[in-house]
């Protein structure tokens, strides 16, 4: 295992589903001699989609990690360590590519020649930016119907709000497609009519002539765009002198690195077109891993200390836990290393825990198979086998020099159902399993109802939900039925209310005694993360300061369960302004005891509200079906945005209550023959109309009901 850090790529693909991301990384594992058989998705042979649910669905559900060596489309270079991991493109699995691109230092976003930027396009770029990754972009599937480059370069530049820098231009569109001119060195590479058995079939050949012109105005764009990095070199370029491509290419990597420009190149990985473009631009573009920021240091509560942790292998160890996986041999912990080294057998400190974990088996990861290490070091992607209390998000370090790296945000789940065993031997399983499946996936919520004794699965759609039960039946072998699924909707309040609430109980001995006045008042929606602020302006002590904490707790605590129909309060804020106490009866017991009396008494008084959740729609339908696809649109109280004219139909964008969006996956497919598609996320909240909320409130208080039955 090289040492040298500058040949070190640890990079993501990602995409909307169905842009072939999948199958992109299958070409590129066949190029660098990892696999020798090409899988197809549409087959379930995909190296890195190796779960029976992936296979049968033709989608990536969960991120796989893999290792290959790339020397350069004419080994130019010295072999480069790729890091992998293929991340899923539906919206229901997006922390996967969240928590991916947090330990990448690069990645390679793909888009589809004719679909062009999607709604998943545009959430991973988002995670991207947050986490200031270096990308290349690939347009795939040139050869499609419909297909256009320059579209989708455009809509990159105005849906993204992002710099494509246009690297090579297609030769033919669509049927037509055979090939890419690179702009740097004005070479045509050629591919033949056997390039998809054989993605060494090509040639490299001069500009066609009908392409000569814009060849050009392409590479003078290219040229001036990157010498914008070094001023020296654009004075040079301005008086006459054209730059060498050496230096054009130093220029384009620092502006990739720092990420105010994107080198774009196009092919159709399923036909192996373009693809050892691509290699060849992760190895010149996107950064090693000691060119990228480094990630800082937190204190246990995740203020960031000022201090960062230099990629080094000479530094103290720091590794990030950032996927957990079962499998047959236990718990697989993927980390990514930024400092120091790691070796089997060691003893090392969870600095999220404060506990010491022995550092088992080390394994390099290609897809689901496993090649023993015995150590790994900085910048290194790779997974412990066995590790007992490490979770995603974890940072593990050495006992004697302490750190926490950056933690994990997950969002929180919109979706819920209940499940129940069918028997007492089912119920033993399903809380194992369940215990395994919440290590594994993050944005995975379950709970169990107090009242019913119900478990409650929590996720972030519809599919997220139906692949969590299929693997607790298949995989685990749990037996449960199954209920409808719910929405998870919120309470909040409109009104500001200035209030009061005493607190007294005497039963012999000493008593309690608290007096709260205070105002509850509506926040703007999502102005608060937590969605709740507390402030006292208590002067004069009549509510002595040692007592504001649990004044707050009260509060805090209560939020859980709104007045109308026991969902959470969001986006309200208690201001504590005067009370009383009682030298001998007042507590901190009694003051939080009456801020959760107050939270009863009050809420209602305050305009309470329930809220549901509202989702970002992207519909694709045939043109003939347009009329009847808006028409269900309205009838399920959606909102539509906009209307896109595509090249095979069109695309349509809205926003809908979730409520209203169960099953319509096949109430779509009917109206359009099969032929629709759509995509949805979780945008806002927002209040439901009155009607709706007597229903939800309604259900609610027969099912308390029944439970007290």
């Amino acid at each position: 295992m090289s040492s040298d850090l500058s040949i070190y790529r640890n990079i993501g693909i990602f995409a909307h589903v169905d842009a072939g991301k999948t199958t992109t990384t299958e070409r590129i594992l066949s190029l660098t001699g990892k696999i020798h058989k090409i899988g197809e998705v549409h087959d379930g042979e995909s190296t890195t989609d190796f779960m029976e649910q992936e296979a049968e669905r033709g989608i990536t559900i969960q991120s796989a990690a893999t290792t290959c060596f790339w020397p350069g489309a004419d080994n130019q270079f010295e072999p480069h360590r790729f890091n992998i991991i293929d991340t899923p493109g539906h919206v229901d699995f997006t922390v996967e590519v969240y928590r991916s691109l947090k330990v990448l230092d690069g990645g390679i976003g793909v888009f589809c020649g004719s679909g062009g930027v999607e709604p998943q396009s545009e959430t991973n770029w988002r995670y991207a930016n947050d986490s200031e990754v270096a990308r290349v972009i690939y347009v795939n599937k040139l050869d499609r119907m419909g297909a256009d480059f320059y579209r989708v370069v455009d809509q990159i530049k105005t849906v993204l709000g992002a710099k494509p820098l246009v690297m090579v231009l297609p030769i033919g569109e669509e049927a037509d497609f055979t090939g890419v001119v690179d702009l740097l060195t004005r070479k045509a590479w050629v591919w033949g009519e056997n390039s998809e058995k054989d993605p060494l079939d090509y040639t490299v050949q001069d500009v066609p002539a009908d392409m000569a012109d814009k060849v050009e105005e392409y590479r003078t764009e290219l040229i001036e765009t990157a010498l914008e990095q070094d001023d020296d070199l654009m004075e040079a370029y301005l008086e006459g002198n054209e730059p060498v491509i050496e230096d054009i290419k130093k220029c384009i990597r620092k502006g990739a690195i720092a990420i105010d420009f994107f080198p774009t190149y196009c092919g159709s990985s399923f036909k192996n077109k373009g693809v050892q473009n691509v290699l060849d631009a992760v190895i010149d573009y996107l950064p090693n891993p000691t060119e990228v920021k480094p990630q800082p240091e937190v204190d246990p509560e995740g203020n960031e200390t000022g201090n960062s942790c230099v990629v080094t292998e000479d530094g103290p160890l720091r590794m990030l836990a950032f996927k957990v996986m079962e499998d047959k041999f236990g718990a697989l912990t993927f980390m990514r290393v930024y400092s120091g080294k790691v070796e089997k057998g060691m003893t090392v400190l969870n600095a999220t825990t404060g506990k010491t974990e022995r550092i088992g088996r080390l394994v390099e990861m290609h897809a689901d198979e496993k090649k023993e290490i015995q150590s790994a070091k900085a910048g290194d992607i790779f997974a412990i086998v066995g590790l007992k209390g490490t979770q995603t998000g974890h940072t593990l370090c050495d006992k004697d020099n302490v750190a926490i790296l950056e933690p994990m945000v997950f969002p929180d789940p919109v979706i819920s159902l209940a499940v129940a065993p069918k028997d007492k031997v089912n119920a033993e399983k399903l809380a194992i399993a369940i215990g395994k499946m919440i290590a594994e996936d993050p944005s995975f919520y379950v709970e169990t109802d107090q009242d019913s004794g119900e478990t409650i699965l929590k996720g972030m759609g519809e599919l997220h939900l139906d692949i969590k039960v299929d693997i607790l039946k298949r995989t685990y072998g749990v037996e449960v039925e199954v209920g409808a699924p719910q929405v998870a909707y919120r309470e909040s309040i409109t009104k500001r209310l200035e209030d009061s609430y005493t607190h007294k109980k005497q039963s012999g001995g000493s008593g309690q005694f608290a007096k709260i006045d205070y105002i509850i008042e509506p926040l703007e929606p999502g102005e608060e993360e937590s969605g709740f602020v507390f402030e006292s302006k208590v002067v004069g002590g009549n509510v002595p300061k040692e007592f504001w904490p649990a004044v707050e707790k009260g509060f805090k605590t209560s939020m859980v369960n709104g007045v109308l129909a026991g969902y959470p309060c969001l986006d309200f804020k208690v201001t504590l302004v005067d009370g009383a106490f009682h030298a001998v009866d007042s507590s901190a017991v009694a003051y939080e005891i009456a801020a959760k009396a107050a939270y009863r008494a009050s809420m209602p008084k305050a305009g309470a509200q329930i809220l549901e959740p509202i989702m970002k729609l992207d519909i694709f339908t045939p043109e003939d079906n347009i009329g009847d696809v808006i028409g269900d649109m309205n009838r399920r109280r959606g909102m539509i945005e906009e209307q896109m004219t595509t090249p095979t139909g069109i695309r349509v964008k809205a926003k809908a209550p979730l409520s209203e969006m169960f099953g319509y996956i096949g109430d779509l497919r009917t109206m359009t023959s099969g032929r629709g598609q759509f995509s949805m996320e979780f945008d806002h909240y927002a209040p439901c109309p009155r009607n709706v909320a007597d229903e939800i409130i309604k259900k609610a208080e027969e099912e308390k009901a029944a439970r007290h039955k």
